[in-house]
């Protein structure tokens, strides 16, 4: 069978339609990223939020909010209880008052981080329960060392209402138990957010 001849035109022909089929397939591929205006998301202008609550750890009793769930064969030992990690589901109140109105609850795990001082290493989320809140959350990552008298720790993000934020959380403890380990921590938050 003879070998057939084919122009150059029907190659260039070829090339060309070959061509325009990889662009044709590129251009309609997912994008990976692109530029969004915050209008594009419907975020209206930025606020400036203040929420004062106390943040209730409990390790004692039938119900504890905050359980031990690691620790270090050395954590027994240690001054500073260096490598206990607790999971917590804290009760987030109006005022220290037990009985008070809860508004929300601090879901998360605090590490004690530190061989030198007491020092937490929070990572927890304030999800809220009430009013125009509800729903929301606001997310926190930061060193705590509780014996200082005042603590500041970043506001890393946030959901709802809170969408995008970012602003810092300060921590002053109301009441400690040495025995139990209990606490009630007054928590002043300032919140940038959409």
């Amino acid at each position: 069978m003879a070998n057939p001849k084919h122009s150059p035109s029907v190659h260039v022909l070829f090339l060309v339609l070959l061509l325009l089929s990889i662009a044709a397939s590129v251009a309609n591929s997912n994008v990976f990223s692109k530029s969004l205006s915050p209008s594009a998301l419907e975020l209206k202008q930025e606020k400036f939020t203040h929420l004062h609550f106390y943040f209730r750890d409990i390790l004692s009793g039938k119900i504890p909010t905050a359980i031990r769930v690691a620790q270090a064969p050395t954590t027994n030992t240690s001054s500073t209880v260096f490598g206990a990690v607790n999971i917590i589901d804290d009760p987030l109140t109006v005022t220290p008052d037990i009985n008070s109105t809860i508004v929300g609850r601090a879901q998360g795990l605090y590490a004690l981080s530190s061989q030198e001082e007491t020092s937490l290493m929070m990572v927890m989320t304030f999800s809220f329960l009430e009013g125009k809140y509800n729903g929301s959350t606001i997310s926190v990552l930061g060193r705590n060392p509780p014996f200082n008298k005042v603590r500041e720790m970043p506001i890393v993000g946030g959901s709802g209402i809170f969408r995008f934020a970012r602003g810092y959380a300060q921590a002053k403890t109301n009441t400690f138990n040495l025995t139990t380990g209990d606490a009630c921590v007054e928590y002043n938050v300032y919140v940038l957010h959409y």
